[in-house]
């Protein structure tokens, strides 16, 4: 038996840790894996990292980072590298996920319903009060060119990504909703192939629920919101923006794994309010897209006329009814962080059901008296932009200087409606290879969802790692990594 954990410091009450409960016994769905773990040597780890970058390599899952000299890898091979995937995978039992399941479903159906409501509907939600109409308007993904932009079963988020974070007490909450074009799917299924070849042994002891189904998954969704005109064996396509997008990896990786074209703007043509294809046989008619373009960029003559990306007429084609963009235009709104404080309200409004999944705590701060309280504990919260992502433009009070708070004063009283506030939450631990050894690092959750005429929220997601020690920022523009995330199907041996 080797020491891989005998130096490993579970946080105490300070942090939730994964594998071990308080008082350093292995959970019972990690006994088996942490056994094995425990029969290798530092060698047998380092040869299994090798092989896991060899096979990243070799399907090219990489990413780019830009500018950023501080990393201990930073002189290797420029600015490319392969996308951090920890050996230790997260294990979820399924009595634990059957929670996350049921509340990401529950989550998605009260979104979808929202927006289909704002855009095509009588905007119930807004005349009776339970979310402010101006917030709306003002919101930065907010788009009247979607209104009367119909989508058949209102799935209008078809695909949805919810991040997940567990407080001190292992509670899971909603950290925020990604309803445009949710990222990261591809590495769930690359990191389960790759653990399927890095740790054998390990994965066929457990009874862990396949995640390989994605793509027919998603192509099945795709062809049930296509419109009725397109009969029973509908066109769809993936819409990127080009090679140089720095998730075209995942653009190219998901038309493969659904069997179907993956195309730029440049590719497809509307005439007659109907889009087609160019093929070498001619033009074909197309009545999905699946695109991976934001809203801006999607049709030059309705929005940027600047725009190369897009396609000439596809809005007047989603209008009448020909064709079908999944996800839909307009969904921004929703993802507005100051909107998302609203969401266990609009889950009440539509479902008559309370939230599976609480929210983080948040503070409005256009409200004067949240506004006077927040300011007075900046040095205690976390503040974010509302139309930030990727980790950017936050403030995390405990670990900002006294420059950086008074910046964030000066810009919250400029702007209160720009920003939210919200407890510090002690994201979840897990241990996570460091040299040697094995340290705490925080993780958070991705569940994707695929909304067709039923919600299925694919069983697992990405799990995100904060490989810096001590911060609680896991997206990879600011460091992280990933696991591969196991959801056991049954009760773990010794349970």
């Amino acid at each position: 038996m080797t020491a891989l954990f005998d130096d490993y410091d579970p946080g105490g009450p300070r942090f939730f840790d994964e594998v071990f409960g308080p008082t350093g016994e292995v959970r019972p769905h990690y006994r088996e894996l942490v056994a094995r773990l425990r029969s290798f040597t530092p060698q047998d780890l380092d040869r299994r990292e090798v092989i896991r970058d060899r096979i990243f390599r070799s399907q090219g899952i990489t990413f780019t980072v830009y500018g950023d000299a501080s990393g201990p890898d930073s002189a290797d091979e420029g600015v490319e590298r392969t996308f951090p995937m920890d050996l230790l995978p997260r294990i979820i039992p399924v009595d634990e996920w059957a929670t996350v399941e049921q509340g990401v479903a529950q989550r998605v159906t009260a979104l979808n319903r929202f927006l289909d409501d704002l855009y095509v509907g009588e905007q119930a939600a807004v005349n009776d009060g339970v979310v402010p109409r101006w917030l709306l308007h003002t919101a930065d993904g907010f788009r009247r060119e979607a209104f009367g932009i119909p989508v058949p079963h209102a799935a209008r988020c078809l695909v949805s990504g919810v991040d997940l974070v567990r407080d001190v007490d292992g509670t899971y909450r909603v950290l925020e909703d990604n309803l445009r074009n949710p990222s990261g799917i591809s590495y769930v299924l690359e990191n389960r192939a790759a653990m399927t070849r890095v740790l054998p042994v390990a994965f066929a002891q457990q009874r862990v629920r396949p995640v390989d189904h994605y793509g027919p998954s998603l192509l099945r969704a795709l062809r049930e919101v296509a419109p009725p005109a397109a009969g029973e064996h509908p066109t769809a396509v993936v819409l990127t923006p080009g090679q140089f997008n720095s998730a075209y990896f995942e653009h190219a990786f998901l038309a493969r794994q659904m069997g179907i074209e993956l195309v730029e703007g440049r590719d497809l043509v509307v005439d007659e309010h109907v889009v087609y294809m160019r093929t070498t046989r001619g033009l074909q008619r197309v009545d999905v897209i699946y695109r991976r373009i934001d809203d801006d960029f999607l049709d030059p003559v309705v929005f940027r006329p600047d725009s190369a990306l897009g396609v000439p007429g596809l809005l007047s084609a989603a209008r009448v009814g020909n064709v079908t963009i999944a996800n839909a235009v307009g969904n921004g709104v929703a993802d507005d962080k100051a909107v998302y404080a609203f969401v266990p309200d609009l889950i009440r409004y539509y479902l008559g059901e309370d939230p599976v999944l609480p929210n983080v705590d948040t503070y409005l701060l256009w409200e004067r008296e949240q506004r006077e309280a927040v300011l007075a504990r900046l040095h205690e919260l976390v503040v974010k932009p509302v139309a930030a992502s990727g980790g950017y433009g936050m403030l995390i009070g405990p670990h900002a200087s006294d420059q950086e708070i008074a910046i964030f004063r000066d810009r919250i009283e400029a702007d209160p409606r720009g920003y939210i506030a919200q407890e510090v939450v002690s994201l979840s631990r897990h241990p996570t290879l460091v040299g040697e050894g094995f340290e705490g690092r925080h993780v958070d959750l991705r569940p994707f969802a695929i909304a067709g005429e039923t919600v299925e929220v694919i069983p697992g997601g990405l799990t995100r790692v904060a490989l810096r020690k001590g911060s609680l920022v896991v997206n990879s523009s600011q460091g992280g990594g990933s696991k591969d995330t196991w959801v056991l199907d049954g009760q773990p041996t010794g349970a």
